[in-house]
């Protein structure tokens, strides 16, 4: 055919009808990552039923508390002390009160009362002045040479227990769209295969962060569904806000921001209770921001840098060196402060994420992806959460 000048579309309608101009790639605009989920990895094992139980244990407390208001004669002598639990106590245990430097011997402990009798001032040490609630850390128990063996103390073993959730999407391709052909789409049943996939795997990272099971008959049945608990509903230990539980502010303005005293300040609390150290910080995108405005007045470029960078995906404090997990799911005024080690997302035996083909009632085809899955959060007290952040 001979040059002439024109375009294609306007060269005449004697011309072979032109094919569209279609990309066979689909973009998809909802949000389906899984970040939290991606981090977290695999479980090395499933769930054997729909009531998942694990065991907990913890060593025997090293501190106790005073629980009386008034001393006598006064509060730098007093060798009689009411405690919340006289039971954590033995007769020559070193205790050190507060923050202070003296240090007391446990003389006697009278369990009835919950009361124990202490020498003050141990070791030419200055008496320090007691008040209720005053935390009575024990630094160590001094026994006696050649004495008999001390009475056996042992802690009792906790089962913990979350429940399995299902999770299901419907799949129905009806014959003549199966054979058709279309754009993007070599066969239709599996694109809606891993379309329901997508959105069953962002719900099931969105449940293992704010998931509640149900407050009565939890393990449910063919009438009551069953549902998990998630991070957010396991942690009541350490659950912080700014300017209370001991979480300063940041700097006495009564500003709800996060910052790194509010930050520091509950990772360390964490790491009082604990033995292990958090290694994950999950936010949303507000305070994902504030986390990363931390590090911005100490940022420096010179003339020829073309590149700003202001993002900080690992956090490393005296308390823990922790990657900063952006997810879309976390409540915007919440921060998750997390052991990752204690944590695992895990499918009941069998029942992971699977296409489940159903028999064909006509001329169509039929069937079901789902899969079955549980939150193990161990140690509750090893985790935390700030809340009540401004956005």
């Amino acid at each position: 055919m001979a040059f002439t000048g024109k375009a294609t579309y306007s060269a005449g309608s004697g011309l072979p009808e032109l094919v569209e101009d279609v990309s066979d790639i689909i973009g998809i605009v909802s949000p389906h990552e899984t970040p939290l989920l991606d981090h977290l990895g695999d479980a090395a094992r499933a769930a054997m039923s729909t009531v998942h139980e694990w065991i907990e244990d913890a060593l025997l407390p090293n501190s106790g508390q005073i629980n009386q208001s008034s001393f006598s004669p006064d509060a730098e002598s007093a060798s009689t002390l009411t405690v919340d639990d006289a039971s954590v106590f033995r007769v020559g245990d070193l205790v050190r009160p507060g923050e202070s430097g003296e240090v007391m011997l446990v003389a006697a402990v009278v369990g009835g009362s919950n009361q124990i009798a202490v020498v003050r001032g141990y070791g030419a040490t200055t008496a320090a002045t007691l008040e209720d609630d005053m935390k009575l850390t024990i630094l160590g128990n001094a026994a006696l040479e050649g004495d008999v063996a001390p009475e056996a103390r042992f802690t009792n073993r906790v089962r913990r227990s979350n429940y399995t959730q299902i999770f299901t999407a419907g799949i129905e391709v009806s014959g003549s769209l199966q054979a058709s052909r279309a754009y993007g789409v070599a066969d239709e049943v599996d694109y809606q295969k891993q379309e329901r996939m997508r959105e069953l795997l962002r719900d099931l990272e969105n449940c293992v962060i704010n998931g509640v099971a149900p407050s009565s008959d939890a393990q449910g049945s063919g009438t009551v569904r069953r549902s998990m608990n998630g991070i957010l509903h396991s942690i009541s230990t350490n659950r912080f806000e700014p300017g209370a539980g001991g979480i300063p502010d940041g700097d006495g303005s009564g500003s709800d921001e996060l910052n790194e005293a509010v930050l520091n300040a509950a990772l360390r609390s964490i790491w009082e209770h604990s033995s292990g150290g958090v290694d994950t910080i999950v936010v949303g995108g507000s305070q994902k921001r504030r986390i990363n405005g931390f590090a911005t007045a100490s940022r420096a470029y010179l003339p020829d840098d073309q590149v700003y960078s202001d993002r900080i995906s690992v956090y490393e404090s005296d308390f823990g060196v922790c990657r900063v997990v952006l997810s879309r799911w976390v409540p915007s005024d919440s921060v998750l402060l997390l052991d990752s080690s204690r944590i695992s997302v895990m499918p009941m035996q069998g029942r992971s994420f699977q296409y489940k083909p159903l028999a064909a009632t006509g001329d169509s085809i039929s069937g079901q992806v789902l899969g079955e899955y549980t939150l193990e959060f161990k140690n509750e007290n090893a985790h935390g959460v700030i809340s009540g952040l401004g956005v």
